[in-house]
C-alpha cells in the first residue's frame, strides 16, 4: 500500500504541477470568464490583438520588478521611472535628437541609471528596497513634474509614433518589443552565470554571501535590470500615447507587481520564471480590458488588482507548505 502511495505522489506532484502550469490556468478562466459574459467584444481578433498591445507595457515592468523580488526586495519606484524615461525621450526629440538615438539614451540610459540609484542607495544605507524605493518614485515623480513644468510634452517626430504603431506580420512592433526583451531576460536568468547568482542570492542571502556571491554587485545589477525595463515601457507608453505625460505610469508599481506575483514570483525570492511573469502581464491586461468592456470604474479595476496580489502571495505560501 505504501508503495502505490508512493508511485502515486512521484506521478502527480500537485505544488510541482503548479509552478509550471498554475499561472496558464488562471488566465485560461478569466478568458472563459470574460468570453463567455461577452463574446461578441472580448473574444474577437481586434480585442485579443488590442489585449496583447495593451500588456506590453505591464509585462515589460512586470519583468523588471520580477529581479527586485527575485532577491525578497520591491521597486516601487517602476511607474515614476516610466514616466521620466518618457518624458526624457520626448525632449531629446523635440531637441532635434534622431528618434532612435533619443530612444535609446531615454529609455536604457535614464532607466538604468535611475536603477542604479535605486541599487547603489539600497547597498550603501543598509535600508530595505521598500523604504529606498518608496522615497526614490516620489523624488523620481518630482523631477519629471519639473522637467516638463507639470505640463504633457506632444510634436515630436511621428516617424517614433508610427513606427511602434506598425505590425510586423500581423504582429504589432509593441508586442514584439516586450518579446525580445523577455527572450534576452530569459537567457540571462537560464543561461548566464549573473542570473543564477540572483537566484541564489534570493534564495539565501547568507548562504549567497560565504559561496562568494558579491552581494553588492548583484544587488545593484537588479535594480539596473528594474529600471531598464521600466524605461523601455515608458518608450513604448509614449509613443502609443503621442505624447508624455507627467503622471504617466502612476499605480503600475502595482501592476508590475501583481504581474510578477500572480506569475508565481515568491515574495521571499529565489523563485520564479520569466515566461510565467509575461503570462502574469497578459493576466493584467485582459481583467482590465475585461472589466472596460464590461464599463466598471477604474477603482473597481484596482479593487480587483489588490485583491489578486493578496490572493497570490496567500497561494504561493499554501503550495509552499
Amino acid at each position: 500500500m505504501k508503495k502505490e502511495l508512493l508511485i502515486m505522489n512521484r506521478k502527480f506532484n500537485f505544488p510541482i504541477f503548479w509552478e509550471k502550469y498554475g499561472t496558464f490556468f488562471i488566465l485560461a478562466i478569466i478568458v472563459i470568464i470574460f468570453g463567455t459574459i461577452s463574446p461578441q467584444y472580448f473574444l474577437t481578433g481586434n480585442n485579443i490583438q488590442q489585449i496583447f498591445v495593451q500588456s506590453s507595457v505591464t509585462v515589460l515592468i512586470g519583468m523588471g520588478e520580477f529581479f527586485a523580488i527575485l532577491i525578497a526586495g520591491i521597486d516601487l519606484s517602476v511607474g515614476a521611472i516610466l514616466a521620466l524615461s518618457g518624458m526624457v525621450t520626448a525632449k531629446l526629440m523635440l531637441a532635434g535628437l534622431d528618434p532612435i538615438w533619443a530612444a535609446i539614451i531615454g529609455g536604457v540610459f535614464v532607466g538604468g541609471g535611475l536603477g542604479a540609484i535605486n541599487g547603489l542607495l539600497v547597498n550603501y544605507t543598509g535600508l530595505h528596497p521598500f523604504i529606498i524605493t518608496l522615497g526614490t518614485n516620489a523624488i523620481f515623480r518630482g523631477a519629471t513634474l519639473v522637467i516638463s513644468d507639470a505640463n504633457s510634452v506632444y510634436g515630436f517626430s511621428f516617424e517614433f509614433v508610427d513606427f511602434f504603431a506598425r505590425n510586423v506580420i500581423g504582429i504589432p512592433i509593441p508586442v514584439i518589443f516586450a518579446v525580445i526583451i523577455a527572450i534576452l531576460l530569459w537567457f540571462l536568468t537560464t543561461k548566464m552565470r549573473l542570473g543564477r547568482n540572483i537566484y541564489a542570492l534570493g534564495g539565501n542571502r547568507e548562504s549567497a554571501y560565504y559561496s562568494g556571491i558579491d552581494i553588492k554587485f548583484h544587488t545593484l545589477a537588479v535594480f539596473v535590470i528594474s529600471g531598464i525595463c521600466a524605461g523601455l515601457a515608458g518608450i513604448v507608453s509614449t509613443a502609443r500615447l503621442g505624447a508624455a505625460e507627467p503622471l504617466a505610469g502612476v499605480g503600475f508599481e502595482t501592476y508590475a507587481i501583481a504581474s510578477a506575483i500572480i506569475g508565481g514570483t515568491s515574495f521571499f525570492g529565489g523563485k520564479g520564471r520569466i515566461f510565467s511573469v509575461v503570462i502574469g502581464g497578459l493576466i493584467i491586461g485582459a481583467i482590465n480590458n475585461g472589466l472596460n468592456i464590461l464599463q466598471v470604474q477604474t477603482y473597481y479595476q484596482l479593487v480587483v488588482m489588490g485583491s489578486l496580489i493578496i490572493a497570490a502571495v496567500a497561494l504561493d505560501r499554501l503550495v509552499s507548505r
